[in-house]
């Protein structure tokens, strides 16, 4: 068995990589910046966990722009198989090779089935394709704390030897070796055995000087003090211990939905009109209009 070597540094230092990815429209805290260098100067997975919408699938994204690689997504769901996070056989051209092989009487059985475990008939899914090739890859396993423990097994295989193996042919192992991010929100405690292969980062939402900085980046047209009001509501909103609290992008969303309605403040009424672009739960809309008194509106 052969390790491919870590890639050659994308990063020149952690300054470099929060500059590159700044230039994306990123913007990174220096413990980020610090934590991505490292994972892409040592070849190491890099564990991204927190809770939903504070910009975890985006820094893999960011990463693959900022460096020049494809990304590969495995988007993660209940009931997530080998088949879907490897690979799987094209049974149907199988079964007309192995028709046409009886029709004619040219093959015995043998030669049919060594002939249908082949490249021609193999369906490569994301964690097989990132393995195999050849150019920068951002591999991107996101939410992976839906999935079912076993599936972990499938993983681990992939970010400790950055290889895979399949039964009819053989190991394929990596030529580059990828950069793996994996996203969880913490619904479930991911294993021991796949914490230990990764470099961790817990991202949270970001403090107000920040978020004002990516609302400011991300909505040019917004003037200071409506940006500087959404970022307080905001804070109070995801104070409030709702379902499903607004992540950065709809902070952003937010932005955006005030510009286009030309709203020069966030009052009372601009705040009950467009709830929904922030809040997606009806009990999250009445606990914030009684908490925050907007029945009055």
């Amino acid at each position: 068995m052969t390790i491919p070597p870590p890639p050659e540094p994308v990063f020149a230092s952690p300054a470099d990589a929060a500059a590159r990815l700044e230039s994306v429209g990123y913007l990174i805290d220096p413990a980020t910046a610090t934590t991505v260098y490292l994972a892409a100067t040592l070849g190491k997975p890099l564990l991204l966990e927190g809770p939903a919408g504070v910009g975890k699938t985006e820094l893999a994204k960011a990463v693959a722009a900022a460096t020049g690689a494809d990304l590969v997504r495995l988007q993660c769901y209940e009931g997530l198989d080998e088949a879907r996070a490897l690979y799987e056989w094209n049974y149907k051209k199988q079964l007309l090779r192995i028709q046409a092989g009886a029709g004619d009487g040219s093959q015995d059985w043998d030669a049919v089935h060594d002939d249908i475990f082949t490249e021609e008939f193999l369906l490569t899914r994301p964690l097989l394709t990132a393995i195999r090739r050849t150019e920068p890859t951002v591999l991107l396993v996101d939410e992976v704390d839906k999935t079912d423990v076993e599936v972990e097994g499938l993983l681990l295989e992939v970010l400790s030897d950055f290889q895979v193996t399949i039964p009819e042919m053989g190991t394929v192992s990596a030529v580059r070796r990828p950069f793996v991010v994996l996203t969880s929100n913490a619904s479930r405690e991911l294993s021991e055995a796949i914490k230990r292969r990764c470099l961790y980062l817990h991202l949270d939402y970001p403090d107000a000087e920040r978020e004002l900085a990516i609302i400011t980046t991300r909505v040019p047209g917004i003037e200071t003090a409506l940006a500087e009001e959404l970022v307080r509501v905001v804070a109070t909103l995801r104070g409030l211990e709702l379902k499903k609290a607004p992540s950065i992008a709809e902070s952003v969303d937010w932005a955006e939905t005030l510009i286009a309605l030309g709203a020069g403040d966030l009052d009372e009424h601009a705040i009950r009109q467009t709830l929904g672009v922030v809040l997606k739960h009806a009990s999250d809309h009445e606990r914030v209009v009684r908490e925050l008194k907007l029945d009055r509106v």
